[in-house]
């Protein structure tokens, strides 16, 4: 490991202590284009200089052509946040400006708190159905149930508009009055509730103790009290096995990654030394966190699950546990996201999402577009017909550190066709939906890391 450069332009080293706060999600951007005639006649063209007031100059040519010559009048603040919108887009697909309104629900997002009545939603079959009520919230306090259709919203038909403008109306400034419809199966009638929003708390961690006192940790997302959830629920866990658990099953599949400062404090737990993870700024190590001694889960077996859509944060969790030794990671390659953005201020409320570094795992594997492979990777019978969404899929991705063919796995289990059934979502800090004993249940993946788990611990 080259270690981090004392010289390093002091800006670049300032850079990597604004990263205690970064969002990385999987996005794609999309363009489309357009023909036009030209409106001026003969007039010159200079060239551009190479300096930044050159490029602003040009964009004000632009914007004063616009407002003078298009067919219609046009908003100002509108068409310099499509311009700002598409400068900062054209970097890589996980950089982007939001305006202040998207900033503020980006930031809600990231602290897992928002205004609203507490439902998980999906579009299924063009209907709007609940996954889950978010434990205490209105709607689990109104009896709005899992599986409930909900078919209007303020009267409005929710198969009206797209499903992130719905989330954005039963959302709301809490203390505000929503009224939901809904069908429930079996219910003739429609069912109406008149629902006060709250200020909605959406847990990152859910947790349940396994028979043989293996605890289950499932991490959805790493939000603003990620770290102290895994603490509270590791004292929990800890209290109900008698004083301590036998072993951990770390669940990451589907997390798309969130905040990394509260990636690594989840790791710390589970390591006892060593580097977590390093950062590097246009090939220079700006950053190299290290763990301490003593994590809630450092001296007990523990098995990772992961699946493509592992991101992120989360890839850079179980790439440490995995170069540590300090857990197998069981299920499929991960996504690939090794990059890291600071998300910036900007005037007026609004913000930017910027990629500025990445990311590298303890031994020095850069994850970017190649992903966490498994030690145990699980693989259903049935082909998915060659249908892939990882990093290396994304237009305008970073490109992986080496063109090197990928890593072969190093121990393949083909489960049946289907795989098993998907563990549902949990929305609350106990994961009911997961069984006491694996074995029993009809998730495959959860189960295969139950016996790999089960191999790595002591004999009782």
């Amino acid at each position: 490991m080259v270690p981090p450069n004392p010289h390093a332009r002091p800006q670049v080293r300032a850079l990597a202590r604004r990263l205690a706060k970064t969002l990385i999600l999987p996005v794609c951007a999309f363009a489309g284009g357009a023909c036009a005639t030209a409106l001026s006649g003969g007039g010159s063209r200079t060239a551009l200089g190479d300096t930044p007031y050159a490029a602003v100059e040009q964009l004000g040519r632009v914007l004063v052509d616009i407002e003078n010559e298009y067919v219609d009048p046009v908003d100002r603040a509108k068409l310099v946040d499509g311009a700002i919108k598409g400068m900062v887009g054209e970097l890589d697909p996980h950089s982007s400006y939001m305006p202040p309104e998207e900033f503020r629900a980006f930031e809600s997002d990231t602290e897992g708190e928002f205004g609203g009545i507490g439902i998980e939603v999906e579009s299924r079959n063009d209907q709007l159905v609940v996954l889950s009520p978010i434990e205490g919230s209105p709607a689990d306090r109104a009896g709005i149930k899992s599986g409930d259709i909900i078919v209007s919203v303020d009267g409005k038909d929710p198969s009206a508009e797209p499903l992130d403008k719905l989330v954005k109306r039963l959302r709301g400034a809490p203390g505000s009055r929503v009224k939901v419809g809904v069908r429930r199966a079996g219910v003739a009638d429609l069912l109406t509730f008149e629902l006060a929003r709250e200020l909605v708390h959406v847990p990152s961690v859910s947790s349940r103790l396994l028979v043989n006192g293996v605890a289950y940790v499932r991490v959805k997302q790493f939000q603003d009290h990620t770290h102290d959830e895994l603490l509270e629920a590791a004292a929990k866990l800890r209290s109900r096995s008698g004083g301590k658990v036998s072993g951990v099953i770390l669940d990451l599949r589907s997390d798309p990654g969130g905040l990394v400062d509260q990636a690594a404090d989840v790791a710390d737990e589970f390591l006892d030394g060593g580097v977590i993870y390093s950062t590097r700024h246009r090939g220079q190590i700006v950053d190299e966190v290290k763990a301490h001694a003593g994590g809630a889960f450092s001296t007990v077996p523990v098995v990772v699950l992961v699946n493509q859509y592992t991101a992120s944060a989360s890839e850079l969790v179980a790439g440490a546990l995995q170069d540590q030794k300090r857990a197998s990671v069981v299920g499929e390659p991960t996504f690939g996201k090794g990059s890291v953005q600071a998300i910036i201020g900007l005037p007026g409320g609004a913000g930017m999402r910027l990629t500025v570094s990445r990311y590298y795992t303890p031994s020095g594997r850069a994850i970017q577009a190649d992903g966490v492979h498994p030690d145990v990777t699980v693989e259903t019978g049935k082909e998915e017909e060659g249908v892939s969404y990882r990093e290396k899929d994304l237009d305008g991705h970073l490109a992986p550190e080496s063109a090197g063919a990928q890593a072969k796995p190093k121990n393949v289990v083909v489960v049946a066709d289907d795989g098993g059934a998907p563990v549902p979502e949990p929305t609350g800090r106990e994961a009911r939906n997961v069984p006491e004993d694996p074995e029993k249940g009809s998730d495959a993946v959860l189960k295969v890391g139950w016996q790999v788990l089960a191999q790595a611990m002591p004999h009782r």
